[in-house]
């Protein structure tokens, strides 16, 4: 009787030791699939906020699991010992090498180097590509978006004027909407920071710059993909703008605060300890303001984007109603969010180019009536 009891023994044993390991490797295998499953979400995320060099609508994969991209290519516009002009379809995604005469290039995480035939890319010890980089002056996704949105603007507000124009300054059409938002700009933004008497030669910039960002932050809320004002480019252009207009257009008090802050209000040999530390602080000033604006614009829009795309990744993640249907809900609740972000984003940086604005506008006028 003990024999039998000890092979059923051994055998029970070697079912559950057997069970148990196809288990665990189960497990690994489901633990190794949500892996690559992360990374792909975070590569998807990734490539969402960079520009492109084609404008992707969207892609699928078919039933033998290759990948097509739906979209329309742009012209790419390369300075390599002369002006070099192709398609940007000849990368194929940056699957393959674009040939252009005897040149060949490579596009690599979104830049393009110069390469061989057989697209050989050399890359240094900390795993940088050190081919040569040509001056990239290509049509690229955003730069698209930016001609849209300046088009659509022209078209708007065109429109707008004429209709002034025609009807004894009473506005009509789809201006109309857009009339109550000029009027608060100039009355509430620009009068109230800057004066009535200056404020006229700034109402062009602050009208274009609040009207450009919004429009650009609506765009980056639709399905097409686009995250212009997600791009520092972008937004330190935008930020170097204020900064030269408001250096270029300031009065002599402006500059005398910079450099004589305290004035006449006690004797220049008193002022000389204080002034080593004031006078760079004030000149750094200069610097940070702008260096505020491009940083506050690029890391609120790039946040929203992140998490929003993260939200929509976690569905894919749980795969289950209840986790799907919270990350859908938390998604949209954030997507709601993003609109009321996109114009107070447009209304902070033009409210703070407007008192930048009136800093360096101002003169001490009070001081020549006493």
């Amino acid at each position: 009787m003990r024999n039998p009891l000890l092979v059923k023994f051994f055998l029970v044993s070697t079912i559950f030791f057997s069970v148990t390991i196809f288990a665990k490797e189960a497990e690994v295998s489901s633990e190794e699939t949500k892996t690559d499953l992360k990374t792909e979400i975070d590569e998807y995320i990734q490539h969402h906020l960079k520009d492109s060099h084609d404008f992707s609508l969207f892609s699928y994969s078919d039933s033998e699991g290759a990948e097509h991209h739906v979209g329309f290519p742009l012209p790419v516009i390369l300075w390599d010992n002369g002006l070099v002009v192709f398609s940007s379809s000849r990368f194929h995604h940056g699957e393959e090498v674009a040939t252009s005469g005897d040149s060949h290039y490579k596009l690599v995480h979104g830049k393009i180097y110069k390469t061989d035939a057989a697209g050989t890319i050399n890359y240094d010890a900390e795993h940088h590509a050190s081919n040569i980089k040509p001056l990239d002056f290509s049509i690229t996704k955003s730069v698209m978006m930016i001609v849209i949105t300046g088009f659509l603007m022209l078209l708007l507000f065109g429109g707008l004027a004429r209709s002034y124009a025609k009807n004894g300054g009473i506005a009509k059409g789809v201006g109309r909407f857009f009339e109550p938002v000029i009027l608060y700009i100039r009355d509430d933004i620009a009068i109230a920071t800057i004066g009535e008497k200056r404020y006229q030669k700034y109402m062009p910039f602050l009208l274009t710059i609040f009207f450009f960002i919004w429009f650009l932050n609506m765009f980056g809320l639709t399905p097409l993909g686009v995250n212009v004002t997600g791009n520092i480019a972008i937004t330190t252009a935008l930020a170097i703008l204020t900064f030269l207009i408001t250096n270029f257009t300031g009065t002599k008090t402006y500059w005398k605060h910079l450099f004589d802050p305290l004035g006449d209000s006690m004797p220049w040999y008193a002022k000389i300890p204080l002034y080593i530390i004031l006078i760079p602080i004030e000149v750094l000033g200069i610097f940070i303001k702008p260096f505020s604006l491009l940083i506050r614009l690029y890391a609120n829009m790039q946040a929203g984007h992140i998490v929003i795309m993260s939200l929509i990744g976690l569905m894919f993640i749980f795969k289950n109603w209840i986790g799907s249907s919270l990350s859908f809900g938390l998604a949209f609740a954030i997507s709601l969010i993003e609109i009321l972000v996109a114009v107070l984003q447009a209304y902070i940086f033009t409210m703070l180019s407007a008192l930048y604005f009136g800093f360096a506008s101002e003169e001490h006028e009070h001081a020549e009536a006493h």
